[in-house]
């Protein structure tokens, strides 16, 4: 038995031939995978080109969706605080880089120049008031007045025409009775001559030639009597005629009765403009007076602060600026090249530098009307000279969605941001 096996394994290493060892066999596999790479090797390096080639794409095609720029910064109103009258600072209540509220007292200003402007605008305000009471009180009297005075002149016209009327007619009655007069008196004067002789060759009595005598005396006094009262009458016309020129004289005093009542009511309404002066007058010392005292117009924080105690400030002498935090926004400059879908109201994501990339959602609000190389100081004058076309920027304005976003005041204008715009859905 233990000669047979032997044998075998003999007749088994004939059949296989002589065996390589174990590190010739695996520099055998390594040359032969060396000088032949497999199927799936080139399969591999084939997928992730074709994966890299889909990752470009993609990524391409995303960023057509967005538009963004690293030359955006916040922005914001800088208020400037000035003295709206001059005076003596007495207190200053803000420090530089100190928060403020809406309608706090920055400073104060000595308020008894003002003061005193106030109180004698009131004085001023009490006086006109008392002439315009006056004045239009005046209206009423004046305007009776002159129609009492009015219609007496008119009476008065009216007597004298009539006494005119009744002069006249006296006049003509005394008129005829000198002709009357004349008459009796001519016949009373020729029967006295003609009695003259007949007495004398006695044809007559002596008594009837006394009754003649008489008789012509009597007419002779009667004429004297008539003519009297003839020119007592021509006298009476005159003065009646005088009358008449004086009542119509005061007849037409009378008539700038209305005159003087429109004047009187210029009067009153020109102390009504001096009660109204003088109310104006009094509401601009009042608004001095409490200009005296600087508040803050809106929330924010106070900086470069000038104002010092003691300090003789003329009106409109800057004292500090105010940044109000409340309101800011995002002045974002992108190049002409990315405004092709840009539209007002796409969606903002703001990235803030300050803050390690902080997140904020904005808007696109304004899309400025022009670049900014020609909204500066020099725009450039392209006609002249080497023209090199640079690519130009506009401003556009994005406004936060979300005012709770801002309120706990980080955001500071200046401060650099990223805005990326949303420009297809």
């Amino acid at each position: 038995m233990a000669d047979s096996r032997p044998e075998e394994t003999q007749q088994q290493s004939n059949r296989t031939g002589p065996q390589p060892n174990e590190n010739e066999r695996h520099a055998d596999d390594t040359e032969l995978h060396s000088q032949t790479p497999p199927a799936r090797k080139r399969l591999f390096i084939l997928g992730a080109i074709v994966l890299v080639v889909i990752g470009v794409g993609l990524y391409w095609w995303h960023s057509t969706y967005y538009e963004s720029t690293d030359d955006a910064q916040i922005d914001g109103n800088l208020v400037q605080i000035s003295a709206r009258v001059k005076g003596n600072i007495t207190k200053v209540n803000v420090e530089d880089n100190q928060r403020v509220q809406k309608g706090q007292v920055l400073v104060e200003i000595d308020p008894r120049d003002a003061q005193a402007a106030l109180d004698s605008a009131e004085a001023n305000l009490a006086t006109a008031r008392a002439n315009y009471e006056a004045a239009l009180a005046s209206v009423p009297i004046t305007t009776m007045s002159t129609d009492a005075t009015l219609s007496s002149a008119s009476a008065d016209v009216r007597a004298a025409l009539s006494t005119i009327a009744q002069s006249e007619k006296q006049l003509d009655a005394a008129q005829a009775q000198v002709l009357a007069a004349e008459a009796d008196n001519t016949k009373a004067q020729l029967d006295l001559q003609r009695y003259t002789p007949l007495v004398k060759r006695d044809v007559v009595s002596r008594q009837q030639f006394d009754a003649i005598v008489a008789t012509a005396a009597g007419k002779k006094a009667q004429l004297d009597e008539a003519q009297a009262n003839l020119l007592a009458a021509q006298e009476q016309v005159r003065v009646a005629n005088d009358r008449l020129a004086s009542a119509r004289a005061n007849y037409n005093s009378a008539e700038t009765g209305p005159k003087q009542v429109a004047a009187q009511k210029a009067k009153a309404d020109a102390a009504a403009a001096q009660v109204q002066q003088a109310e104006a007058a009094l509401e601009t010392d009042r608004l001095n007076l409490s200009y005296t005292k600087i508040v803050a117009p809106d929330s924010g924080i106070v900086n470069k602060k000038t104002a010092q105690v003691g300090q003789n400030v003329s009106a409109g002498q800057t004292l500090m600026t105010l940044i109000p935090l409340s309101d800011v926004w995002i002045t974002a400059n992108f190049k002409e090249t990315q405004l092709n879908h840009m539209r007002v109201g796409q969606p903002v994501t703001v990235t803030v530098d300050a803050y390690g990339g902080r997140t904020y959602h904005a808007k696109v609000t304004q899309i400025g009307g022009a670049t900014g190389s020609m909204l500066s100081l020099f725009p450039p004058e392209n006609a002249t000279g080497n023209y090199v076309k640079v690519v130009q920027r506009i401003p556009v304005r994005l406004d936060f969605t979300n005012p709770n976003e801002n309120a706990d005041h980080l955001l500071r204008p200046g401060m650099s941001v990223t805005p990326t715009v949303r420009v297809k859905n």
